[in-house]
């Protein structure tokens, strides 16, 4: 058998962090047995399904490095088989139509509650030996119920959840048909697993009551049923839902937020799957590691802070050509143009084992290519009467200098020396004239690559404030 697996969102949204993690663990599967991946746009809701949306999912996979083998497959373009799925099961019995108005299932449900039980289709316009149906009438357009096994259970072997059986009693005929004519999203969802030849379904456990019902159609259609496999949901930090205000918003805005897509995907993989105690691993060793064996059948928390550690670990070891091209763009959004000097990677090289998201990294490098704002609570605490004239000192030999690291880092040891002060009593001045705040990596470091000009430039313009 040839591991065949899917991704099917439906166009209603944004790729969020759930569906991009149910998406990675099929895409996973997939590669780990040298199946294919197939990606499938469920796009029959057309009130809430559009092409924004549709973009936005494409774009949220090829960001992740989702690669898919077949697709993007989309339902609207799949109706005439589903029309011919659907005649075919009228033809065989295993479907009928009814003729119900709104008005008659509204009453329906309201003697079932009344009477407390489920509400559900009374089945009086499905078909039975020696039944007499209603007269058909001629105003109504009918919809096309799925005619469900009576009695007996369905069951199957959930890969993460175990054994699970319901009644056929406790699951009334479906709608599988509108009245206009186009089919439901659980019928086109059979059809499509069936046609595709899904072999793995791998989805969120919100769809756990859609399968029996979709396993009693495949067996009417005579289709080999798909293993299933639910994940459970993901909490937020709060261990709450997770939702748009926990930021799940969209995949891309973690892009936004300045996350790498490595560490989303090594975060999104540790999400009620485990590898013993591995944290750290790129996608290849995923897949060569991934089964259905280890997640975990209840909820997965997501976690910010860990989050942010897995990114911080990615822009370390980063290419810093790839982080140079990026932060690049991100300044330029903020208004900030990078010159040729100083060297970007050069910059990005002396900030990036400080930082958590490539936006931190950003803001920290933009005094390299604008005069920075000064703070001026640390200018007032750092730059004192006292100190002005040892850095004016200091400035003179520093324009005196060949410019480099070690030969700056003389100057200023000199200048402590010279006047019996400790280092921070010089470094943390200088850092404010010259980065306009107090933290930064070492100030000779700095100044070497902000270049000798405008280092004094900004400090003769730090001390006449």
């Amino acid at each position: 058998m040839t591991v065949r697996t899917r991704f099917a969102p439906s166009p209603t949204g944004f790729l969020h962090i759930g569906g991009a993690r149910t998406a990675l663990f099929a895409w996973a599967y997939a590669r780990k047995h040298h199946g294919s991946f197939v990606l499938r746009i469920e796009d029959t809701d057309l009130a809430r399904s559009t092409p924004e949306a549709v973009q936005a999912i494409l774009d949220g996979m090829t960001w992740l490095g989702l690669n898919w083998d077949e697709g993007p497959y989309y339902q609207m373009q799949r109706m005439d088989k589903y029309r011919q799925v659907i005649q075919q099961m009228l033809d065989e019995g295993s479907a009928y139509y009814c003729y119900c108005t709104k008005d008659e299932l509204d009453v329906m449900r309201e003697r079932q509650m009344q009477a407390g039980l489920k509400p559900r289709y009374d089945g009086r316009w499905r078909p039975e030996p020696g039944k007499i149906l209603p007269e058909k009438p001629d105003d109504i357009p009918p919809v096309v119920r799925f005619k469900n096994p009576d009695s007996g259970t369905v069951a199957w072997d959930d890969l993460v959840k175990g054994r699970i059986e319901i009644s056929n009693e406790e699951l009334d005929d479906l709608v599988i048909a509108r009245a206009d004519g186009t089919p439901t999203y659980n019928f086109c969802v059979v059809v499509d697993d069936w046609e595709m030849n899904i072999t793995h379904v791998i989805r969120g456990d919100d769809h756990v009551n859609n399968t029996p019902r979709q396993i009693n159609m495949l067996k009417a259609l005579r289709a080999t049923i798909p293993q299933y496999a639910h994940l459970s949901m993901i909490l937020g930090d709060d261990g709450q839902k997770l939702s748009k205000r926990h930021g799940a918003v969209s995949v891309m805005q973690y892009h936004e937020d300045g996350y790498l897509p490595e560490a989303t995907l090594n975060y999104l993989a540790r999400l009620g799957w485990s590898h013993g105690d591995d944290e750290v691993f790129d996608m290849t060793q995923f897949c060569q590691w991934f089964d259905l064996d280890h997640i975990t059948p209840s909820a997965a928390q997501f976690n910010t802070e860990k989050l942010k550690w897995l990114n911080a670990h990615y822009i370390k070891q980063a290419d810093l050509g790839a982080l140079a091209d990026d932060i690049r763009q991100r300044l330029m959004k903020s208004g900030v143009t990078v010159n040729d000097q100083p060297d970007l990677e050069a910059v990005i090289g002396l900030y990036r084992e400080r930082v958590h998201t490539l936006n931190e990294l950003a803001d920290s490098i933009a005094y390299f290519y604008r005069k920075p704002g000064m703070d001026s609570a640390a200018w007032e605490k750092h730059v004192t009467p006292e100190i002005v004239p040892v850095l004016q000192g200091m400035a003179e030999q520093l324009a005196s200098i060949s410019w480099s690291a070690e030969a700056i880092h003389a100057v200023i040891d000199h200048t402590v020396q010279s006047h019996a002060l400790k280092f921070p009593k010089v470094a943390m001045p200088l850092r404010v004239l010259i980065t306009g705040g107090a933290q930064s990596p070492s100030i000779d470091a700095v100044m070497a690559l902000l270049g000798q000009k405008e280092v004094l430039a900004r400090i003769a313009d730090g001390l006449e404030k």
